[in-house]
């Protein structure tokens, strides 16, 4: 940690010797969307910027200053049921480097005047999806798991997992309530693993850089024929097959597990493993995990 805090010094450095400008952040991850959303602001008063002369200074600093806001937020972020980026950058997995061209690479709206006059805000919109595609790195999937005595099934146009209440954790004899990551895994109920990250096809090959997509149980529920909401029949069709998870596992209640029955239809087609490396895959969760607010 202290090699992390180092490096964090170096590559997201505090702007000026003298009267640091007095920032801040709020914003929220949202899973759901798979955005992070956020608000930076300067304090124009304690950071010595006097209107109208110094507004471009006070510009200036703010742009100057969101990426070391926003990297604690990216820092944080849940890669698997392991890891955290911060987890990732400690192994030596990723550099800071690479995570401020993440937090280059988002989408910042003009600076502008708070209507007290006192701040300069302005947004900040980063697609966790890219973030998922900037940590695929293999260039052909690895195989969905096939089964020797395979089953005769329907052909699905997606995949849908109901875990929307505290579940039995594997390995244990508690239960724990499931929550988001980039890539979390699908087990069996024999702990057979049926979808993980290098399973998903590599950004060039689709669209869908997010290996598994989050939602409100309310979105399975909507009313019309599919009983779905317009975002998610863009994911998963029209025809999906809905799954209850039976537990969890992991160091992060992450990762789902499914019966094993429910595992034999979606391996035992080509058409429906195809589902899994196209990633036309929802877990359902509570609401409650699908937003996690953090600054002031």
């Amino acid at each position: 940690m202290k090699k992390l805090i180092l490096l964090t010094l170096i590559f997201f450095p505090v702007i000026g010797v003298f009267g640091q400008p007095k920032t801040g952040i709020s914003g929220a991850v949202e899973w759901d969307t798979l955005r992070i959303n956020a608000v930076a602001s300067l304090d124009l008063a304690q950071s010595g910027v006097k209107l109208p002369s110094g507004r471009t200074q006070g510009e200036s600093l703010l742009n100057s200053s969101y990426l070391s806001l926003i990297q604690p937020c990216l820092l944080g972020l849940q890669v698997d049921s392991s890891s955290t980026m911060a987890d990732l950058v400690d192994r030596g997995e990723l550099n800071l480097m690479q995570i401020e061209a993440i937090a280059r690479g988002a989408n910042l709206t003009s600076p502008a005047l708070s209507h007290d006059m006192k701040n300069i805000t302005t947004s900040i919109k980063i697609s966790i999806s890219s973030i998922s595609a900037f940590l695929l790195r293999h260039n052909r999937p690895s195989p969905v798991l096939r089964t020797l005595n395979p089953i005769s099934t329907a052909r699905y146009t997606g995949i849908i997992i109901i875990a929307v209440d505290e579940l039995p954790v594997f390995g244990f004899k508690n239960t724990a309530m499931p929550v988001p990551c980039l890539f979390p895994k699908i087990w069996d109920s024999e702990m057979n693993l049926i979808y993980e990250r290098y399973m998903l096809e590599s950004q060039s090959q689709t669209q869908n850089a997010a290996m598994v997509r989050y939602s409100a149980v309310k979105n399975i529920f909507q009313n019309n024929p599919s009983g779905l909401s317009d975002e998610l029949r863009e994911i998963v069709g029209d025809r999906p097959l809905r799954i209850f998870a039976r537990g969890v596992f992991g160091i992060k209640p992450t990762d789902l597990i499914i019966e094993r029955s429910d595992a034999l239809v979606i391996i035992s087609s080509e058409e429906n493993r195809r589902l899994l490396s196209q990633g036309k895959v929802v877990f359902i969760l509570d609401e409650s995990v699908l937003r996690f607010e953090f600054g002031e």
